[in-house]
Protein backbone atom coordinates (compact mmCIF):
# COMPACT_ATOMS: atom_id res chain seq x y z
CA UNK A 1 0.00 0.00 0.00
CA UNK A 2 1.35 3.42 -1.00
CA UNK A 3 0.25 6.18 1.34
CA UNK A 4 0.58 9.90 0.73
CA UNK A 5 0.28 12.13 3.80
CA UNK A 6 -0.39 15.83 3.19
CA UNK A 7 1.54 18.04 5.61
CA UNK A 8 0.72 21.68 6.35
CA UNK A 9 3.38 24.01 7.76
CA UNK A 10 1.58 26.09 10.41
CA UNK A 11 2.47 28.48 13.25
CA UNK A 12 2.74 27.00 16.72
CA UNK A 13 -0.40 27.84 18.68
CA UNK A 14 1.68 29.73 21.26
CA UNK A 15 3.07 32.12 18.64
CA UNK A 16 2.20 35.80 18.78
CA UNK A 17 0.46 36.70 15.53
CA UNK A 18 1.10 39.98 13.70
CA UNK A 19 0.55 41.34 10.20
CA UNK A 20 2.54 43.62 7.92
CA UNK A 21 2.00 45.71 4.77
CA UNK A 22 -1.12 47.43 6.07
CA UNK A 23 -2.48 44.14 7.50
CA UNK A 24 -2.34 42.32 4.15
CA UNK A 25 0.46 39.83 4.92
CA UNK A 26 1.20 37.48 7.79
CA UNK A 27 4.37 38.43 9.68
CA UNK A 28 6.54 35.31 10.05
CA UNK A 29 9.26 37.03 12.11
CA UNK A 30 9.79 35.22 15.40
CA UNK A 31 7.13 32.59 14.63
CA UNK A 32 7.85 28.93 15.30
CA UNK A 33 6.32 26.60 12.69
CA UNK A 34 5.20 23.00 13.27
CA UNK A 35 3.41 20.14 11.55
CA UNK A 36 -0.31 20.88 11.48
CA UNK A 37 -1.72 18.93 14.47
CA UNK A 38 -4.49 17.29 12.43
CA UNK A 39 -1.86 16.13 9.94
CA UNK A 40 0.13 14.61 12.82
CA UNK A 41 -2.83 12.32 13.56
CA UNK A 42 -2.86 11.29 9.88
CA UNK A 43 0.91 10.68 9.81
CA UNK A 44 0.78 8.60 12.99
CA UNK A 45 -2.00 6.45 11.54
CA UNK A 46 0.05 6.00 8.37
CA UNK A 47 2.96 4.84 10.55
CA UNK A 48 0.69 2.17 12.01
CA UNK A 49 0.03 0.83 8.49
CA UNK A 50 3.76 0.89 7.79
CA UNK A 51 4.58 -1.08 10.93
CA UNK A 52 1.70 -3.59 10.64
CA UNK A 53 1.25 -3.96 6.89
CA UNK A 54 4.52 -2.80 5.33
CA UNK A 55 3.04 0.31 3.72
CA UNK A 56 5.34 2.97 2.27
CA UNK A 57 4.78 6.59 3.32
CA UNK A 58 5.45 9.75 1.35
CA UNK A 59 4.79 13.15 2.89
CA UNK A 60 4.02 16.14 0.70
CA UNK A 61 3.79 19.87 1.26
CA UNK A 62 2.98 22.76 -1.04
CA UNK A 63 5.24 25.63 0.02
CA UNK A 64 8.55 27.41 -0.32
CA UNK A 65 11.91 26.29 1.08
CA UNK A 66 11.00 27.48 4.58
CA UNK A 67 8.68 24.47 4.96
CA UNK A 68 11.46 21.90 4.57
CA UNK A 69 12.27 21.64 8.32
CA UNK A 70 8.65 20.58 8.86
CA UNK A 71 8.99 17.91 6.18
CA UNK A 72 12.27 16.76 7.76
CA UNK A 73 10.45 16.35 11.06
CA UNK A 74 7.88 14.15 9.31
CA UNK A 75 10.74 12.08 7.89
CA UNK A 76 12.25 11.82 11.37
CA UNK A 77 8.93 10.51 12.67
CA UNK A 78 9.15 7.70 10.12
CA UNK A 79 8.00 8.71 6.63
CA UNK A 80 10.08 7.12 3.86
CA UNK A 81 10.44 10.14 1.59
CA UNK A 82 9.15 13.67 1.12
CA UNK A 83 8.01 15.91 -1.72
CA UNK A 84 7.82 19.69 -1.68
CA UNK A 85 5.88 21.45 -4.42
CA UNK A 86 7.76 24.71 -4.87
CA UNK A 87 4.83 27.12 -4.64
CA UNK A 88 3.43 29.45 -2.00
CA UNK A 89 0.28 27.91 -0.53
CA UNK A 90 -2.06 30.88 -0.78
CA UNK A 91 -5.16 29.29 -2.29
CA UNK A 92 -6.91 26.05 -1.36
CA UNK A 93 -7.91 25.11 -4.90
CA UNK A 94 -4.42 25.57 -6.33
CA UNK A 95 -2.99 23.49 -3.46
CA UNK A 96 -5.50 20.72 -4.20
CA UNK A 97 -4.55 20.82 -7.90
CA UNK A 98 -0.85 20.43 -7.11
CA UNK A 99 -1.49 17.61 -4.66
CA UNK A 100 -3.63 15.85 -7.25
CA UNK A 101 -0.73 15.85 -9.71
CA UNK A 102 1.52 14.34 -7.03
CA UNK A 103 -1.05 11.61 -6.34
CA UNK A 104 -1.42 10.80 -10.05
CA UNK A 105 2.31 10.65 -10.72
CA UNK A 106 2.98 8.49 -7.66
CA UNK A 107 -0.10 6.27 -8.05
CA UNK A 108 -1.01 6.53 -4.36
CA UNK A 109 -4.15 4.63 -3.41
CA UNK A 110 -4.56 6.09 0.09
CA UNK A 111 -4.21 9.82 0.82
CA UNK A 112 -4.33 11.00 4.42
CA UNK A 113 -4.69 14.63 5.48
CA UNK A 114 -5.92 16.62 8.43
CA UNK A 115 -9.47 17.90 8.16
CA UNK A 116 -8.13 21.48 8.16
CA UNK A 117 -5.02 23.51 8.93
CA UNK A 118 -5.03 25.39 12.23
CA UNK A 119 -3.91 28.68 10.67
CA UNK A 120 -6.57 29.48 8.05
CA UNK A 121 -9.01 26.71 9.03
CA UNK A 122 -10.26 26.45 5.44
CA UNK A 123 -11.10 22.75 5.61
CA UNK A 124 -11.42 22.62 1.82
CA UNK A 125 -8.30 20.95 0.41
CA UNK A 126 -9.02 17.24 1.17
CA UNK A 127 -12.51 17.37 -0.34
CA UNK A 128 -11.38 19.25 -3.46
CA UNK A 129 -8.45 16.86 -3.85
CA UNK A 130 -10.79 13.85 -3.78
CA UNK A 131 -13.09 15.54 -6.30
CA UNK A 132 -10.26 16.28 -8.73
CA UNK A 133 -9.00 12.70 -8.46
CA UNK A 134 -12.48 11.13 -8.41
CA UNK A 135 -11.46 9.23 -5.27
CA UNK A 136 -13.76 8.20 -2.43
CA UNK A 137 -13.68 10.77 0.40
CA UNK A 138 -14.49 10.67 4.12
CA UNK A 139 -14.33 13.78 6.29
CA UNK A 140 -14.01 14.10 10.09
CA UNK A 141 -12.40 10.65 10.25
CA UNK A 142 -11.74 9.23 13.75
CA UNK A 143 -10.90 5.64 12.83
CA UNK A 144 -9.41 3.84 9.83
CA UNK A 145 -8.71 0.19 9.04
CA UNK A 146 -7.61 -1.14 5.64
CA UNK A 147 -7.65 -4.75 4.47
CA UNK A 148 -6.66 -5.29 0.85
CA UNK A 149 -8.49 -2.71 -1.21
CA UNK A 150 -11.33 -2.17 1.28
CA UNK A 151 -11.35 0.40 4.08
CA UNK A 152 -13.52 0.64 7.17
CA UNK A 153 -13.82 4.18 8.48
CA UNK A 154 -15.33 5.80 11.56
CA UNK A 155 -16.35 9.41 11.26
CA UNK A 156 -17.72 11.89 13.76
CA UNK A 157 -21.30 13.09 13.30
CA UNK A 158 -23.61 15.15 15.51
CA UNK A 159 -24.37 13.12 18.59
CA UNK A 160 -22.28 10.09 17.74
CA UNK A 161 -20.22 8.38 15.07
CA UNK A 162 -20.85 6.69 11.74
CA UNK A 163 -19.15 3.54 10.42
CA UNK A 164 -18.53 3.43 6.68
CA UNK A 165 -17.04 0.93 4.27
CA UNK A 166 -15.57 1.80 0.87
CA UNK A 167 -12.93 0.73 -1.61
CA UNK A 168 -9.56 2.29 -2.29
CA UNK A 169 -8.47 4.67 -3.74
CA UNK A 170 -9.49 6.93 -0.90
CA UNK A 171 -8.86 10.37 0.57
CA UNK A 172 -9.26 10.73 4.33
CA UNK A 173 -9.58 14.01 6.25
CA UNK A 174 -8.62 13.03 9.79
CA UNK A 175 -8.94 14.67 13.17
CA UNK A 176 -8.35 13.99 16.86
CA UNK A 177 -9.39 10.40 17.48
CA UNK A 178 -7.82 8.96 14.33
CA UNK A 179 -5.12 7.97 16.81
CA UNK A 180 -4.87 8.65 20.52
CA UNK A 181 -2.88 11.73 21.49
CA UNK A 182 -0.61 9.54 23.63
CA UNK A 183 0.35 7.62 20.48
CA UNK A 184 1.62 10.67 18.57
CA UNK A 185 5.25 10.09 17.71
CA UNK A 186 8.09 12.40 18.75
CA UNK A 187 11.27 12.21 16.63
CA UNK A 188 14.16 10.61 18.49
CA UNK A 189 17.83 11.20 17.79
CA UNK A 190 18.11 8.14 15.55
CA UNK A 191 15.10 9.28 13.52
CA UNK A 192 16.51 12.79 13.16
CA UNK A 193 19.84 11.45 11.92
CA UNK A 194 18.15 9.07 9.46
CA UNK A 195 15.91 11.87 8.18
CA UNK A 196 18.97 13.71 6.86
CA UNK A 197 19.62 10.84 4.44
CA UNK A 198 16.05 10.30 3.30
CA UNK A 199 15.05 11.77 -0.08
CA UNK A 200 13.31 15.14 -0.15
CA UNK A 201 12.32 15.98 -3.71
CA UNK A 202 11.46 19.49 -4.86
CA UNK A 203 9.16 19.70 -7.86
CA UNK A 204 7.83 22.71 -9.71
CA UNK A 205 4.10 23.44 -9.78
CA UNK A 206 2.11 22.44 -12.83
CA UNK A 207 -0.11 25.52 -12.68
CA UNK A 208 -0.12 28.96 -11.11
CA UNK A 209 -3.91 29.31 -11.24
CA UNK A 210 -5.47 30.72 -8.06
CA UNK A 211 -9.11 31.46 -7.37
CA UNK A 212 -8.89 33.46 -4.15
CA UNK A 213 -6.70 36.18 -2.69
CA UNK A 214 -6.34 37.76 0.74
CA UNK A 215 -7.37 41.41 0.98
CA UNK A 216 -6.61 42.03 4.64
CA UNK A 217 -6.43 40.50 8.11
CA UNK A 218 -8.10 41.68 11.32
CA UNK A 219 -7.20 40.63 14.82
CA UNK A 220 -10.01 39.75 17.24
CA UNK A 221 -11.15 42.65 19.40
CA UNK A 222 -9.18 43.01 22.61
CA UNK A 223 -10.86 41.62 25.70
CA UNK A 224 -12.48 44.24 27.87
CA UNK A 225 -11.24 44.82 31.39
CA UNK A 226 -12.63 42.56 34.11
CA UNK A 227 -15.12 44.02 36.54
CA UNK A 228 -14.74 42.97 40.16
CA UNK A 229 -17.89 42.68 42.24
CA UNK A 230 -17.79 42.44 46.02
CA UNK A 231 -18.88 39.06 47.29
CA UNK A 232 -21.83 40.46 49.21
CA UNK A 233 -23.06 42.77 46.41
CA UNK A 234 -25.48 40.33 44.80
CA UNK A 235 -27.69 43.05 43.31
CA UNK A 236 -24.79 44.58 41.37
CA UNK A 237 -23.74 41.14 40.10
CA UNK A 238 -27.28 40.41 38.87
CA UNK A 239 -27.48 43.84 37.24
CA UNK A 240 -24.21 43.30 35.32
CA UNK A 241 -25.14 39.78 34.22
CA UNK A 242 -28.55 40.98 33.04
CA UNK A 243 -27.81 44.37 31.44
CA UNK A 244 -24.19 44.06 30.26
CA UNK A 245 -23.35 40.40 29.80
CA UNK A 246 -26.98 39.62 28.90
CA UNK A 247 -26.70 36.05 30.06
CA UNK A 248 -29.74 36.14 32.34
Amino acid sequence: MKILVCISHVPDTTSKINFTDNDTKFDTNGVQFVINPYDEFALTRAMWFKEKQGATITVVNVGNASTEPTLRKALAIGADNAIRVNMEAIDGFSVAQELAEVVKSGEYNLVLAGKESIDYNGGMVPGMLASILDYNFVNACIGLEVEGDKATISREIDGGKEILSCNLPLVIAGQKGLVEEKDLKIPNMRGIMMARKKPLSVIEPVSSETTTSTKSFDKPAAKSACKIVEADNVEELINLLHNEAKVI
